[in-house]
């Protein structure tokens, strides 16, 4: 028994035929041979380009690229067998379109975070990334070579022969790819070790294990249960001897980046109200993640993000639970994605439609500003509430503030990005950060002007963006390569003097301490400290507040 060379072209079975009209029929391996040539050609512009920076144009770019070559037809034929070849590979086609567009053009890394991202976003939110730019390299790249596949005539083989092609190709083109890359195995694997960035633009592999990693993630933690955390926890002597009841807000937001943080130094003034009520501000902290899927519930976590990982989070309470086991009352509310199972034990809920924060489309974040108003009338307990915004979550930033909020001019007021320069970018970014400002300005003050409650106002955004720079946009790149404009956020706190005086605390020592470097591994530990909650859990060296009270009288 014989067979035609399997991982090279052009080498198919005798008894040609033609189809009627212009359709020639095909062997199955030339139709994957012909689909692998195609995505690689067209949709790793990105994972070519770091070949080309990493090897140079030399031979071991080529012997790499042939390496590539035929570890993607094997594993492609593996998959596209029998009947199920036409739909993977048409599946394959569409996969590596849609990613291709988001990784050459966005400079995003489609990981198992990002998979997760796009499991857990809102139809609100992921229709902005479906524009028209989007769409047209879906038609060229995915649809029509996809519709081309469908309708191709592939010759039929006996059983058997079928069969054991199925088996012999596979085998035989990873066997060519591992052979190819061990004939130069020492930098090969230093490459594949040191530089995870290239095989993260391998397309359309790269999604296809970040798809597998996710669902193994999914499978791993479907029934997980949290363990109890702090269940010692209770009021310290400040809290328990509070005349009223004593309301910390913990803003979280939402895209926000230091560097376009006006109290960080950013050339812009984006934040001139916040300056104006002499809130403590934080310049140097770290978030715990690119992404909220991942950054959000690990900086409510006990956990540091060095040891931080989902399975661990969901598998013990959080820092809501000990406020609750404190006997603090504990209350959620959304105007994003949602709560990510941080307030699975706690009351929370979306957002109510406010028609003076909505009218422009979707619901900016000052829906929050009536919420607040009606809550602070009915609280009758020591309470945490917790604002998640929608902040500046891209790429629509033109829609996260009203439209007569745009200061910074001209603005982009479109989800393509190619529709705009960088700088109509940067002036959309910019006016939602500033309408951050604005919204967390009018809660201050709010908080400040009632007599109900004693309060405070913590905020700290989750993760950071990118607009541009080294052709990276938006968010949610892979720790070991995110830049710091996705990995440092701002953190501001703003303290009544009710509060102060309340809990004892210095505010020239909280300036201070507020400079050192940050990061979300300390919240978990601050705001315990600052709503005055005792128990072992709590680590006074994380915790940034604790250290600044006066001495009991």
């Amino acid at each position: 028994m014989s067979f035609p060379p399997i991982c090279t072209p052009g080498s198919a079975p005798a008894q040609p035929s033609v189809a009627p009209g212009l359709w020639r029929s095909a062997s199955a391996f030339q139709v994957s041979l012909g689909v692998v040539g195609f995505m690689l050609a067209a949709d790793n512009t990105t994972f070519w380009l770091r070949g080309l920076e990493i090897f140079g144009a030399s031979p071991r770019l080529a012997l790499f690229g042939a390496a590539v070559f035929a570890l993607t037809l094997g594993l492609t034929t593996l998959l596209a067998a029998g009947p199920l070849r036409k739909p993977v590979l048409v599946a394959l086609l569409l996969i590596a379109a849609t990613a291709s567009w988001f990784t050459d053009r966005l400079g995003i890394t489609i990981d198992r975070d990002m998979i997760q991202n796009a499991m857990t976003t809102t139809v609100t939110e992921g229709r902005h990334l479906v524009t028209r730019g989007f769409l047209l390299h879906l038609l060229l790249f995915g649809l029509l070579p996809a519709a081309l596949v469908w309708r191709m005539p592939v010759r039929r083989l006996p059983r058997w022969q079928a069969l054991s092609r199925w088996v012999a190709a596979p085998v035989l083109c990873l066997a060519v790819g591992a052979g190819l890359l061990a004939i130069n195995f020492k930098d090969f694997s230093a490459v594949l070790r040191e530089r995870k960035e290239l095989v993260a633009a391998w397309q359309p592999a790269a999604p296809l294990g970040a798809a597998v990693r996710y669902a193994r993630l999914v499978l791993r933690t479907r029934e997980v249960t949290a363990a109890p955390l702090g269940l010692d926890a209770h009021k310290g002597p400040r809290l328990a001897a509070a005349e009223k009841p004593v309301l910390t807000v913990l803003v979280v937001g939402e895209t926000v980046r230091a560097q376009n943080w006006g109290l960080n130094g950013y050339a812009r003034d984006t934040t001139p109200e916040l300056r104006a009520r002499g809130v403590v501000n934080f310049p140097q902290v770290e978030s715990c993640g690119t992404a909220t899927a991942v950054s959000m519930p690990c900086m409510f976590s006990v956990l540091p993000r060095s040891d931080y990982s989902q399975e661990k989070g969901l598998a013990t309470e959080n820092l809501l639970d000990v406020l609750s086991h404190a006997g603090v009352a504990v209350e959620w509310h959304d105007n994003n994605t949602g709560d990510k199972d941080i307030a699975a034990r706690v009351t929370s809920a979306r957002v109510p439609a406010d028609p003076a924060a909505c009218g422009e489309g979707e619901c900016t974040d000052a829906v929050f500003l009536d919420l607040l108003k009606r809550k602070i009338a009915g609280i009758d307990r020591d309470t945490v509430l917790v604002l998640h915004q929608i902040g500046s979550h891209g790429p629509a930033y033109h829609l996260r503030y009203p439209r007569a909020f745009e200061r910074f001019q001209p603005a982009c007021h479109s989800a393509e990005f190619s529709d705009c320069t960088d700088e109509e970018i940067r002036n959309a970014y910019d006016n939602t950060v500033a309408f951050t400002d604005h919204v967390l300005a009018g809660m201050i003050d709010m908080l400040a002007a009632q007599q109900r409650v004693i309060p405070a106002l913590v905020y700290v955004s989750d993760h950071g963006e990118s607009l541009g720079e080294n052709g990276l946009y938006l968010h949610g790149a892979p720790w070991f390569m995110a830049p710091d404009t996705q990995t440092r956020v701002p953190m501001a706190m703003w303290l009544s003097d009710a509060f102060r005086r309340t809990m004892q605390l210095d505010e020239a020592c909280l300036r201070a301490a507020a400079e050192a470097p940050a990061s979300h591994d300390n919240l978990f530990h601050t705001l315990l400290g600052l709503m005055d909650v005792d128990t072992r859990v709590r680590d006074a060296g994380l915790d940034r507040v604790s250290a600044c009270h006066h001495p009991a009288a």
